[in-house]
């Protein structure tokens, strides 16, 4: 064995050493309680920074290289920095903040964190959030009169920066969920949610893309990521949506979309959700239980664009012979969705989500040892792998949670946030329709190639202020500035759940760009519904909630049915901006509008059952002249 090999095989096992260690330190603290704040906090990031230097390189011509020499400085540097702030807390606790002087260390390992942080980022995420913590902190040294050692200070011997609220849960929500997710995953469940999407859906028109739709939405919820629901799932169904005669680029954008709103998805969402609830104050399910009206409207409405994208193609259904039956997936599979139930049902019960989180690890193998289809799943090695991939899936949560705690410690310390929500208040002439615009850009600028949760984050202090002030509800303007952070995923120039898709389809970014807007469409529009009619989100009497809903419902089948041309059959161009306009005119709930909406809607249900009746006393007369099967077949001209 050689040299480099030996070497890469020592930091490999160093890195699976480490990953173990903070998977099972944060199922520890998850048990037996959590320490101090800055204990907890500054260890999660300490483990983050340890692997990301151990396993990101700093360029790409180092990949496969293992980590040089300075990548182990910066990982002694990284240890030290994170023990810093734990083995001094008495200190910490007992000082004056803003007023007694900084010690020489506390300058030191507070500049050697920070730039650490900045540095791990750019490795996990590349450079669009690195860039935006380095203009945050230039803004505040060059053009507020915000002192560099209070700004220090603000960011590492505070609760408000680096070790603040993103941290927090990231140490103690995320990384538990992450870990379900990566025991999950392990167990087969993965299988079981594609056999039972595909027995479902695979025989219906389009099939394979309605088999994308629901798996996505069931891995997603557990996954949390679009780009990684996209390379799990997207791996099986776009080859098959392929197969069936979808373009690459539709193709690939069923599939970004669909994976995309898992982070929307209820029970367990993405990790920006984790931070909502504790950035408002609510329980982790009061959160879900505001998105799940929305959720289901946004994958109601991908669902519907694929069907009628379908029919318009003329496009069939897989054949059933080689579909799973239903019924054996879930004989042999169906105990996997247990662990999912058990978290359910613990959120239902009141218990808080870490402790949700805890049950669904524990039931895992338990669930997995059930039946002998899926007990050969579960060995040591099994164990080592999930705890291994739950701390490396935490890393990019963390680094990010650590980077967007830099730009919160920022905006608090200089007021930059009033600064923001003034200065939108005021482009938009305090009216609530062009600010809702204004934050819509605003938001899906600030998601372009940035993770969902350092977006949300930063959009909570810039953003959220100002609609509270024009008279939005506050769970309103959460929920909205956090569906334009996800939905940038998908959005042109810079949309990188496609890139990821197109890695699959082989389609070009542009085309498959556009096509993941239009199916997606429907998900830029819904935050404007639920800020309009808070009742989608669940707020107010039953009456109001289910009246919403219905026509909500309508509305997001109309917008679908209206841009791909097609509801009870092919819709002629008339048909189509009635039915977009019906679509728009539902967005808002109220009595005329609602009656205006359906009334549009309903004008072209009648006209297209009118040409269907009309398509089928003309389909038997065309059957008629139609030559004899017998007859020669007429020379073809050659092409």
């Amino acid at each position: 064995m050689s040299d480099t090999s030996l070497y890469l095989k020592t930091v490999r096992r160093i890195a699976l050493v480490v990953a173990v260690a903070m998977s099972s330190y944060h199922l520890y603290v998850g048990f037996f309680g959590t320490p101090d704040a800055f204990t907890l906090r500054a260890t999660h990031v300490g483990f983050a920074l340890t692997l990301a230097f151990l396993t990101l390189p700093a360029r790409e011509a180092d990949a496969g290289r293992g980590p040089r020499i300075w990548d182990w400085a910066l990982i002694a540097l990284s240890l030290a920095a994170a023990a810093y702030p734990v083995l001094v807390k008495d200190y910490i606790y007992s000082r004056f903040i803003y007023i007694d002087e900084l010690r020489t260390a506390d300058i030191v390992f507070g500049v050697a964190m920070t730039l650490l942080v900045i540095e791990a980022a750019r490795r996990a995420l590349g450079l669009v959030l690195p860039v935006t913590v380095v203009l945050f902190l230039g803004y505040a040294l060059f053009l507020t009169n915000t002192e560099p050692l209070l700004l220090l200070e603000q960011l590492y011997l505070t609760t408000e920066g680096i070790f603040g609220i993103p941290v927090a849960v990231s140490a103690t929500y995320v990384v538990l969920f992450i870990l379900f997710g990566a025991f999950v995953e392990r167990s087969g469940a993965g299988k079981l949610f594609m056999d039972f999407a595909i027995s479902l859906t695979g025989h219906t028109a389009g099939g394979p893309a309605k088999v994308a739709c629901v798996t996505s939405g069931l891995f997603g919820s557990v996954s949390g990521s679009a780009v990684a629901n996209v390379m799990t799932t997207g791996a099986f169904t776009i080859p098959l949506m392929k197969r069936l005669g979808y373009r690459p680029a539709f193709a690939g954008a069923v599939e970004a979309v669909a994976s995309t709103g898992g982070q929307i998805m209820p029970p367990i969402m993405g990790a920006a959700a984790f931070v909502m609830a504790e950035f408002m104050g609510v329980s982790y399910l009061t959160v879900a239980t505001y998105a799940l009206i929305p959720a289901l409207l946004y994958y109601v409405a991908v669902f519907a664009a694929v069907h009628f994208e379908a029919r318009r193609l003329g496009m069939r259904g897989l054949p059933k012979s080689e579909l799973p039956r239903l019924g054996e997936v879930l004989r042999e599979r169906g105990h996997l969705f247990l662990p999912l139930v058990i978290i359910i049902a613990t959120l239902l019960a009141g218990y808080s989500a870490p402790f949700a989180a805890l049950c669904g690890i524990a039931s895992v193998i338990p669930t997995a040892l059930l039946r002998t289809s899926t007990r050969s799943a579960v060995n040591l090695r099994m164990i080592v792998d999930g705890l291994e991939a739950g701390a490396i899936g935490s890393i990019m949560v963390a680094l990010a949670c650590a980077a967007a705690g830099i730009v919160i410690g920022v905006i608090t310390l200089t007021g930059a946030g009033l600064t923001f929500s003034s200065f939108v208040i005021s482009a938009a002439n305090e009216m609530l329709l062009p600010a809702l615009l204004l934050t819509m850009v605003a938001g899906i600028i600030l998601g372009m190639g940035m993770p969902t949760t350092p977006a949300y984050i930063i959009q909570v202090s810039l953003l959220v202020p100002a609609l509270v002030r024009l008279g939005v509800p506050v769970e309103s303007a959460h929920l909205f500035v956090f569906y334009f952070a996800i939905l940038s995923a998908i959005t042109p120039p810079v949309a990188i759940a496609v890139y990821a898709a197109n890695g699959i389809s082989g389609a070009a970014l542009w085309p498959s760009s556009v096509a993941a807007v239009k199916l997606g469409l429907t998900g830029y529009i819904i935050p404007f519904m639920f800020v309009f009619g808070p009742s989608l989100l669940m707020i107010g009497p039953w009456t109001t909630i289910g009246a919403t809903t219905v026509t909500a419902v309508i509305g997001v089948i109309f917008l679908a049915a209206g841009l791909n041309g097609w509801l009870l059959t092919a819709a002629s161009r008339l048909e189509r901006v009635i039915l977009i306009a019906a679509a728009f005119v539902l967005i808002k709930p109220g009595l005329w509008t609602d009656a205006v909406g359906i009334g549009l809607g309903a004008v072209v249900l009648a006209l297209q059952l009118r040409t269907r009746r009309q398509e089928a006393r003309a389909a038997p007369a065309a059957a008629e002249t139609r030559a004899p099967e017998s007859a020669p077949n007429p020379v073809r001209p050659a092409e």
